[in-house]
């Protein structure tokens, strides 16, 4: 199975998760394996995933259950990244894969929790996708450091957290500030925008006494800008850009 990844979402500091479109299928796949997801598996420490990578995962083995009907188990060992799409192909394919409700990614049980929105334990067609916002979406970062992102899709007015690795320090906690202003600067100047969006593992918020079960919260997982859309998490670049996926 081939993807091209196109979530990367920081976990726990020193694990990841990473899903992208299976060009086959044009669905989205996430690769998942007996245990965390180590960063290393990033481009930056040899690993074979980062953003817009063409990445073949071997011989796979379905283990998806709603809301997480994407998964897919692998063997690490057998993954290879090919090559990393060129921006027009990688941007094509976002905008090809986009919806511009989040129930049409997540399904009728999408319903709104505080400033946000989650799906009830187990439910759900899909914990995965990719949306178009309706306006200008608007990075907000608390004095904890804690960064969300407002955006509607027209039915949702919501602020979701934002794990896209790629706006965190090494750490996976510190915001890169210069990073998410620049975002914003562009987003505010029209550039066009396409969130990877998800759902998730069940939660339920510590420090909310009425809040008394487990959902799969919805985040962010990617913020793409169509200026740049093969923008990676790799500080020194990819030996592989400048090929082009082919995208039917």
């Amino acid at each position: 199975m081939r993807i091209i990844v196109n979530h990367l979402t920081r976990m726990q500091p020193g694990y990841i998760c990473v899903a992208g479109v299976d060009l086959h299928t044009g669905k989205h796949v996430r690769p998942v394996q007996l245990g965390r997801l180590s960063r290393t598996r990033l481009t930056r420490f040899g690993g074979p995933f980062d953003i817009a990578t063409l990445v073949d995962l071997g011989r796979v083995e379905y283990v998806g259950s709603a809301p997480r009907v994407e998964d897919y188990q692998f063997s690490f060992d057998e993954a290879r990244p090919y090559f990393v799409a060129a921006p027009h192909d990688f941007w094509y394919l976002l905008d090809h894969t986009a919806q511009r409700r989040l129930a049409d990614i997540f399904g009728p049980d999408l319903r709104k929790h505080g400033g946000t929105c989650a799906l009830p334990l187990g439910k759900g067609s899909g914990s995965l996708g990719c949306l178009v916002p309706a306006g200008k979406p608007e990075l907000v970062m608390s004095d904890s450091g804690t960064v969300r992102l407002h955006f509607s899709d027209g039915a949702f007015d919501v602020r979701a957290s934002v794990t896209d690795i790629r706006l965190y320090e090494a750490d996976q906690k510190t915001p890169r500030t210069a990073v998410i202003d620049d975002i914003q600067r562009r987003i505010n100047s029209g550039v066009g925008v396409i969130l990877s969006v998800g759902v998730g593992h069940p939660w339920r918020k510590p420090d909310d006494p009425d809040d008394t079960e487990e959902r799969h919260w919805l985040q962010v997982n990617g913020i793409h800008l169509a200026d740049n859309p093969v923008w990676q998490d790799n500080p020194m670049g990819v030996a592989l850009v400048g090929q082009a996926a082919v995208i039917s």
